[in-house]
């Protein structure tokens, strides 16, 4: 499984498959899916000239391109292609919808398009954020869409959200997988059986039943029932990126740094275009010092090897070795910033110590010497009062 690569044959699919001078429009949702596993200069190298929002009113009208239009099949995204239709500011469009499309849709569209500018309509199945190759998720944001409705049960928007998310990247992947959920959970029999009613309703995509040649299992876990693991700090890499900075959508804000320099304000994440965040992003604190070092060093000579330029063959290679020099600064940049920040907020906050009691009171049965550790670290004015809630709930 690799949820980038399957975002990516999208991507680049909707790039190319049309020829020739084009915009790129995209909703609120799919804006952030494009953002992750695509970057403006690839687009731009497959002719793609502008990116916009369908949204934005103020868009200029260009009849000499084409419009691509990548979009979610919702009611808001249909709306607003809809009124794009009505007075269509491009030549021809070709709609592509990240996941299934309803018939009534369908028929919507066709209603609205009195102008005939639209070319082709194609499901696309990248209706998920691929964060890694491994790690992908819904953008559910609990102030804009909660998971939980009253009680332990499933919020309907978030449910049904979860399903559309899981359903792409099993058509993305090309699997029908056997589902397999928590027997004590009632929101994975919930999450199972409307992705199974899906899967048999969509039988001609899915394939109509799971086969020996596709063995494929779906384990659905409930997080309710491990309280413990996310209570601990976790200590590599992307993990601390995450807990004490916040990664949004590949996104880190270091705008709150105290003296950070302006082209850091904002950095990237992303394994496909940084080896050294692909290499580093499991490993634990200790080791990344010592990684940043050699990562650093590395730099460093090859930054030597330029200084000396006496003929016109060094002026050659140095200007055929710029464009990766300048990446190759701009990462040893970021990650000196990104590291240097988490050391910040490691000893500003003693999270080692706080680390430590939070591991023996997780692991160990006998919690007398925890006891009066936790009412040290509790009337400690250093500790912020979230880990002092940590720590007690632990």
């Amino acid at each position: 499984m690799d949820a980038i690569k399957a975002a990516q044959y999208y991507t680049n699919r909707i790039a190319t498959d049309t020829s020739g001078m084009k915009v790129l429009l995209l909703d609120r949702e799919t804006t952030p899916i494009i953002s992750l596993v695509s970057t403006q200069s690839h687009l731009l190298s497959k002719e793609v000239y502008l990116v916009d929002r369908l949204d934005n009113a103020q868009r200029d009208r260009m009849q000499h391109l084409k419009c691509v239009c990548f979009l979610r099949p919702t009611d808001a995204s249909i709306q607003a292609l809809v009124d794009e239709l009505r007075a269509p500011k491009y030549g021809d469009y070709y709609i592509y919808f990240s996941n299934i499309l309803k018939k009534s849709m369908i028929e919507l569209l066709a209603e609205n398009d009195e102008s005939e500018v639209v070319r082709e309509i194609h499901e696309f199945y990248a209706d998920f954020y691929a964060a890694t190759p491994t790690l992908f998720h819904m953008g559910l944001a609990p102030a804009t869409r909660p998971l939980f409705a009253e009680g332990h049960s499933w919020n309907p928007g978030a449910l049904g959200r979860t399903v559309q998310g899981l359903s792409a990247l099993l058509l993305a992947l090309k699997r029908r997988p056997t589902i397999r959920y928590e027997r004590n959970s009632a929101m994975a029999l919930k999450l199972g059986e409307e992705l199974e009613y899906l899967m048999g309703h969509e039988a001609s995509l899915f394939g109509a039943q799971p086969g020996a040649a596709d063995a494929t299992q779906l384990l659905i876990l409930d997080r309710k029932n491990d309280p413990v693991t996310p209570l601990l700090t976790h200590w590599t890499y992307h993990a601390m990126l995450h807990e004490l900075l916040g990664v949004a959508n590949g996104r880190v804000d270091l705008s709150h740094v105290p003296d950070v320099r302006p082209e850091v304000r904002e950095v990237m994440l992303a394994q496909d275009q940084d080896s050294f965040f692909r290499q580093a992003q499991f490993l634990n604190f200790g080791d990344l010092g010592v990684s940043l070092k050699e990562f650093v060093d590395s730099y460093q000579s090859k930054t030597a090897s330029h200084h000396k330029i006496d003929s016109i063959a060094d002026m050659k290679r140095f200007v055929e070795a710029y464009p990766e020099f300048r990446k190759l600064s701009g990462n040893v940049s970021k990650h000196v910033t990104l590291i240097g920040e988490l050391s910040r907020i490691v000893s500003a906050r003693h999270l080692m110590a706080v680390s430590e009691l939070e591991q023996s009171l997780a692991c160990n049965e006998q919690h007398s010497t925890d006891l009066k550790a936790l009412r040290a670290l509790i009337a400690d004015a250093r500790i912020t009062a979230e880990n002092k809630v940590r720590c007690v709930v632990l």
